[in-house]
């Protein structure tokens, strides 16, 4: 095994075995990104298949993200304590065993169950993903892999619905959780191009791991609850998960390397920089789940029509990420970011006051127009987070980055749920608060400039 004297991080992996690291995680990547999102095209069918309702069927999408979120900080502290090869590699065979087992799921309960569990494996891959993009790549390089990973991500996304309609229409709906499985194998067999499984010496934080873990759940507990109608269990729950937080950022500020990474945190660059993505990520949330809504219910277009209506997004991001990525290795990622989100504020407003019959080429182009912005801001935004941690901290820095993204897309869920319940979710008002955690976000980039946000 190596020591953290014979690898340097700042240098990158040398070629090709940087080459066969980047397709090993790309891989990697892409079965995480795929399992995630690859259901939701299934869940009528499996409603029908297993007798439950919608309501209850869309459990088998919110137990993965919701057992995703709880454990991917605690994942980070036990990847510096194994090393994050280990961990990665431990987390694809698990999601391999549990998606194999999905084949057999015949009732709701053995489906959430196996479902879990596939989450737990990847949770441990992506815990420790973002910290091995950093090994692999040379520092000056950086901004252009995380491009490179967010190219990966967009495509799978955009991939996912597509995959997933084809399975159901041709075979059992069971093979739609085992469809990203077969990347799991390659990324194993390359395994062994990706850094050194390198040790820390520090002991396993198991109360603050369980406390962590305990605490997410409370709080997205609540905002489930809350968003389907049972308000006053959630606010209770909201509640006890906030008093749980505050309590668990008292005993983690005398820790030298928290579960829950306040020390990260408390640096100015990379909290404004974590405040900034979450904000973009429930904005372009928010943006994505309702702008659906807006195009059939008041504008009249079918789902298949709709669908194709909402592609500029994705295939714009597919292009701006890697070039976002490689300008963030040249230029300040405060520039980047304000320049971008006030690209995605404008095509916001836009969207927002579009009239009731704008045309597809208006809404592909105020669409692309507002990915462009996100583009712009998500890579770089990234870049900054994780290089600024120091080196035996970049898994945390890692968890944070996910968890943020996970948290800001509930939180978009659970905003637009509230906006539909009200009767605001059809209309403008959507696009509106977009467009306000946007000016966050960029107001969250230009404060931190008096922090000496400089490319490096």
């Amino acid at each position: 095994m190596s020591s953290p004297s014979q690898f340097q991080p700042h240098q990158g992996l040398p070629t090709p075995r940087r080459w066969w690291a980047i397709i090993a995680i790309s891989f990697g990547t892409s079965l995480l990104v795929l399992d995630g999102a690859i259901a939701t095209v299934a869940l009528p069918t499996i409603a029908r298949d297993l007798g439950v309702s919608n309501a209850v069927v869309t459990n088998v999408v919110t137990v993965y993200q919701l057992v995703l979120v709880m454990l991917l900080l605690p994942f980070s502290s036990l990847g510096d304590r194994i090393g994050h090869r280990r961990l990665y590699q431990y987390g694809q065979g698990l999601f391999m065993v549990a998606s194999g087992l999905c084949l057999y799921a015949d009732s709701l309960w053995l489906l959430l169950a196996l479902r879990a569990l596939q989450a737990v494996g990847a949770a441990m891959a992506l815990s420790v993903s973002a910290a091995m993009l950093r090994q692999i790549y040379p520092a000056s390089r950086l901004g252009t892999g995380l491009g490179v990973n967010s190219v990966i991500v967009a495509s799978s996304a955009a991939l996912a619905p597509t995959l997933g309609g084809y399975i159901v229409a041709h075979v059992d709906w069971q093979w739609v959780f085992v469809a990203a499985a077969p990347l799991a194998v390659v990324s194993l067999l390359l395994g062994q191009s990706l850094p050194e499984p390198v040790r820390q010496d520090r002991r396993m934080e198991w109360i603050s791991s369980i406390w962590s873990a305990g605490s997410m759940l409370l709080v997205i507990g609540a905002l489930q609850l809350g968003t389907h109608g049972d308000l006053l269990l959630g606010a209770a729950l909201g509640i006890l998960g906030v008093l749980s937080v505050v309590l668990l950022v008292r005993r983690e500020r005398v820790s030298q390397a928290p579960v829950l990474p306040v020390d990260l945190l408390a640096r100015p660059v990379i909290g404004l920089s974590a405040l900034a993505g979450m904000a973009s990520f429930i904005a372009s949330g928010t943006l994505m789940l309702s702008l659906p809504f807006r195009l059939q219910e008041s504008m009249g277009y079918d789902p298949q029509t709709v669908g194709l209506l909402l592609l500029p997004f994705p295939l714009t991001m597919l292009v701006i990420a890697p070039l976002a990525g490689w300008l963030s290795d040249r230029i300040a990622a405060t520039k980047l970011g304000v320049v971008g989100m006030s690209i995605a504020v404008c095509g916001l407003l836009l969207l927002a006051i579009m009239p009731d019959d704008p045309g597809k080429a208006g809404i592909a182009l105020r669409l692309g127009f507002t990915a462009l912005g996100f583009g712009l801001f998500f890579a770089p935004n990234t870049r900054l987070i994780i290089s600024r941690a120091p080196i035996d901290r970049a898994a945390a820095a890692g968890g944070l980055l996910s968890t943020s993204r996970l948290l800001g897309q509930t939180l978009a869920a659970v905003a637009v749920g509230m906006l539909l319940a009200g009767g605001l979710g059809m209309g403008p008002v959507p696009l509106l608060v977009s467009a306000t955690l946007a000016l966050v976000a960029a107001g969250c980039s230009v404060t931190r400039y008096r922090f000496r946000d400089v490319v490096g």
